[in-house]
């Protein structure tokens, strides 16, 4: 149930982040979502892609280090609180969230959201035993599609 996450590191420069999105642009690849978070130093580029395989290898042979990441996907219901209420339900359970951030699609009255925990399996695990809906990689797909 766990997504496929690709990470770059590029140099905090204006320019360095038209380059690898050209790349798998090339090549046909469709950027589900994505994050951008920076440092003074370099930033981090997150990409959920329904090829990650195939756009991990382009991006290396392009001489970017990329890291794979499990991330979980979660229908969210789009209210105000949605989110809060997500929280609650997970609260207890000390699973730590690393970072989230957004879909730009919806599941019917549900906003997706992605996040990052220090361990995946045990939140799916938590989530569905507190009555939340997370989103795998096939469904997730047919929603983009």
């Amino acid at each position: 149930m766990t997504l496929q996450q690709l990470s770059l590191f590029l140099e905090n420069r204006p320019g360095r982040l038209g380059a690898p999105l050209e790349t798998i642009a090339n090549a046909g690849i469709n950027i589900l979502t994505l994050s951008l978070a920076d440092t003074a130093q370099f930033g981090i580029l997150r990409l959920i892609v329904r090829e990650w395989d195939r756009a991990k290898q382009l991006l290396e042979d392009a001489g970017w280090v990329v890291n794979l990441t499990e991330v979980v996907a979660v229908g969210v219901d789009d209210r105000p609180g949605g989110l809060a209420a997500v929280l609650a339900a997970l609260e207890g359970a000390e699973l730590n969230i690393e970072y989230m951030y957004a879909f730009t699609l919806r599941r019917g009255d549900k906003a997706i959201l992605v996040f990052r925990f220090e361990d995946p399996v045990r939140a799916i695990q938590v989530m569905k035993e507190r009555g939340l809906h997370p989103v795998d990689a096939e469904e997730l797909f047919n929603l983009t599609t």
